[in-house]
């Protein structure tokens, strides 16, 4: 029998920085369906933003309920933004280097449907920089193990609560592991999208437990299409994203005439919405946008991987537009928690894209993610280290059930896609 303290499934962001909260005498597993540095964490480009000075505040709040169209939890908002400072504080004493200017000072860039600059940033790779730096931290220690390639197949209810998960482990084995607490931080869905900035491996896994055990979700129907990702006739595992922060930095978009047809800084969905018009309306695959407008300073000095990767496929960004079109990037629905990340099943707990506690609404405001997710997970820690551990005789596991893993991984994709479709259909009617 494996047994520990917390188990939480997936290696992003929320799911190490809550490992990171909770106390060095609990023992803690950390579950990654493949490296830890295949985690949609490490693909954020552009920033996180942060309550910069007080006065923001109120105008902070208002884009993202505005972003959100007023459909989000009011008090995570307020809970959000009013922890932004201490997590940024957290960050930087984990080492990760945000731009700064001459003085010392934070830069702040600015990014689609913010009123203010208030992203904090590490050029175009803020995600890999912040996971990176509390993969570190977490590698150092003692109280956390981390097991890659191992994935969750399914949890272990028992009389009302959640005692752990059962996992498919490197060697091909399948086991129940044992748990207090049971963190569910395993990203997105887009894995079950043709076009999407996701690594195909995040499939939705918890949701689909989720729905299999009667566990509250919400907002499943509700899925963030970034407006701008690199086009491409190819099949690719994953489509580049060219981020919203080079965007707020300048960049324009042109229809096929290269005429310029849209508020660049316009909300996502909206965005997406003027962009996806556009190219109906010109019978194209994709828009073409204009990053040249930029000082080659700054896009050397913020853009440098973006610069790289459309170097590569054959645009010069200094000199060139580069053709882009929308797919799916974010997912704003997830499994239903409390402001503690607590789900409706006791003992479980839901961090990161996998959550929803109605901060986002129905469109997530940029930049807001890697914040959410680093709030939230760190409250669900300090949740947990108030409680007692689970008193109980644990049930006895039939691994056998789960040993085809490819039909149960069909199943799963069939069951989440399934219930967005139904919800699309009842808002219809």
């Amino acid at each position: 029998m494996r047994k520990t303290d917390v188990i939480i499934v997936g290696s992003g962001c929320s799911g190490l920085y809550c490992a990171l909260h909770l106390p060095e005498n609990m023992n803690i597993t950390i579950i990654t369906k493949a490296s830890v540095e295949e985690s949609d964490s490490y693909l954020a480009q552009g920033g996180i933003c942060v309550l910069k000075n007080d006065e923001d505040f109120d105008a902070f709040f208002e884009d993202t309920l505005k972003a959100g169209h007023y459909e989000n939890d009011r008090d995570s908002v307020e809970i959000m933004i009013s922890s932004s400072r201490d997590v940024i504080q957290d960050l930087v004493e984990y080492g990760v280097e945000f731009s700064r200017d001459g003085d010392g000072n934070f830069n702040y860039t600015r990014e689609g449907a913010h009123s203010e600059s208030r992203i904090l940033f590490h050029r175009d790779v803020t995600g890999k920089e912040i996971t990176s730096k509390l993969f570190c931290e977490a590698q150092k220690k003692k109280n956390i193990t981390i097991l890659e390639n191992t994935t969750m197949l399914d949890i272990i209810p028992h009389n009302g609560e959640c005692c752990g998960i059962v996992a498919a482990f490197p060697d091909g084995s399948i086991d129940a592991v044992y748990a207090d607490y049971t963190v569910l931080a395993c990203g997105g869905i887009g894995g079950l999208f043709r076009n999407t900035t996701n690594f195909r491996h995040l499939t939705g896994d918890a949701v689909a437990v989720a729905l299999l055990h009667g566990i509250q979700t919400m907002n499943l129907d509700y899925i963030q299409i970034h407006p701008t990702t690199l086009y491409s006739d190819r099949a690719e595992e994953r489509s580049f994203l060219i981020s919203e922060s080079v965007r707020g930095e300048g960049a324009k978009l042109y229809d096929k005439n290269m005429k310029r047809f849209v508020d660049e800084l316009l909300p996502r969905d909206a965005l997406t919405e003027a962009i996806k018009a556009q190219m109906e309306k010109d019978g194209t695959d994709f828009v073409h946008e204009d990053l040249s407008v930029i000082s080659e300073e700054e896009l050397d000095e913020h853009f440098p991987n973006i610069v790289k990767h459309c170097f590569e496929q054959g645009y010069d960004v200094k000199k060139e537009c580069i053709p882009v079109v929308p797919a799916q990037h974010y997912f704003m629905g997830g499994i239903k928690v409390d402001h503690s990340s607590r789900t409706s099943m006791k003992r479980l707990f839901a961090v990161g894209e996998t959550a929803c506690n109605g901060v986002h609404g129905r469109n997530r405001l940029a930049s807001n993610s890697l914040l959410e997710s680093l709030v939230f997970a760190k409250r669900a820690a300090f949740e947990m280290k108030e409680k007692p551990a689970l008193e109980t005789d644990f049930p006895e596991v039939d691994v056998s059930h789960y040993e085809d893993r490819e039909a149960l991984a069909e199943s799963y994709k069939k069951l989440v896609l399934d219930e967005i479709e139904r919800l699309k259909k009842e808002k219809k009617n």
